[in-house]
């Protein structure tokens, strides 16, 4: 449902609503000039510019499409301007596409129609009108205002991003197991919609610092150079942001690493102890089963000394247990002192 608002100002910097979009155009034989906010409109209702205002067909047309970049294009008796909003909620980047005309005495605004309930120019018009000193003036300084506004929006998401990678940092250093690098990505994927829009949206000021646009006279240029500046230090931010999502993806992967590794080191003294212990009874094993299938008659010494015969095959694989332990504990520290030894002449022939 459209939402328009459209407003006069007067010569003097009176600043009023009027009701209808023909109320306002009359009231430009006033002398100052108008502003058109139009939020969510109808395609016919920005189609009633194209005579009355002489705006462009094609720009129109780009007010209503969701695949635009910010641009900045000029036309006879006015510039049209694509500007984005930058919301952060739910770890979910949102941007709102937000449409200029500036003409020589009239601004308009077009927004809402990619913003399902959100309104990225909420509240401007109060603003505007508690600004007595200059974005009454001009329509120049009116669009200073409005992206002025738009960009002072960017920083909470800015804001917001930098505090889920410090709670990434946090959570990977606590617990590697429980992070979740997916979060990581989604945050990557955000950055990299900022960097695209933010790059042109700084083009947009360097034309406009540059005098590119008519409607906006050299006078009026001090104030868009700050917010030039703020687009740079977004822009720049968005290559930090990348920088510490990619050291800590990094990170994640070393620290998972060396994990395995000490799982898979717990792994193998398990299993060598286990092939130590069958090892050594694995003989014994063998001499049991013989001996326990065997008759007396078949012991040492006849039916009669089967007690100390048993006593002695008992002793024998004690005995033979031991030997089995000593031999092998003896190739382990063998094999052990030349693989230090062959570290340590690599180390001295390097």
């Amino acid at each position: 449902m459209s939402e328009s608002k459209f407003y006069h100002f007067s010569q003097s910097g009176l600043f009023y609503g009027v009701e209808s979009l023909a109320e306002a155009v009359t009231a430009l034989r006033e002398g100052g000039f108008i502003w058109l906010n139009y939020f969510r409109p109808e395609k016919d209702e920005l189609n009633n510019l194209i005579d009355l205002l002489g705006i462009h067909p094609l720009s129109v047309e780009d007010c209503f499409d969701d695949k635009q970049i910010p641009k900045m294009e000029h036309f006879l008796n006015n510039t049209f301007i694509i500007f984005n909003a930058f919301s952060y909620e739910d770890k979910t980047l949102f941007t709102d596409e937000v449409n200029f005309f500036i003409g020589k005495n009239f601004l308009i605004t077009v927004s809402g129609h990619n913003s399902e309930n959100r309104k990225p120019l909420k509240n401007i018009a109060e603003l505007v009108e508690h600004d007595t000193l200059n974005a009454r003036t001009s329509p120049a300084m009116l669009l200073h205002k409005v992206l002025d506004f738009l960009v002072d929006q960017k920083y909470s998401a800015f804001d917001t991003m930098e505090d889920e990678l410090e709670e990434s940092e946090d959570l990977l250093m606590e617990d590697v197991t429980s992070f979740k690098p997916m979060e990581l990505i989604h945050l990557r994927r955000n950055l990299v919609t900022l960097r695209k829009s933010l790059y042109h949206e700084r083009e947009i000021l360097v034309k406009i610092n540059r005098l590119d646009c008519p409607f906006i006279p050299e006078k009026a240029i001090a104030p868009f150079r700050d917010i030039y500046d703020h687009l740079s230090k977004f822009f720049e931010l968005t290559e930090t942001y990348r920088e510490i999502e990619t050291s800590l993806m990094e990170l994640y992967t070393s620290l998972l690493n060396n994990k395995m590794t000490q799982m898979s080191n717990e792994t193998n003294s398990t299993v060598k102890r286990l092939t130590l212990i069958t090892t050594v009874f694995m003989p014994l094993t063998l001499i049991a089963s013989i001996g326990g299938m065997s008759e007396w008659t078949m012991m040492t010494g006849g039916e009669s000394n089967w007690k100390s015969a048993y006593a002695w095959l008992i002793v024998g694989m004690v005995l033979i247990g031991l030997v089995n332990l000593f031999f092998i504990r003896g190739l382990e520290k063998g094999t052990f002192t030349r693989k230090r030894k062959k570290t340590e002449e690599d180390q001295s022939s390097g």
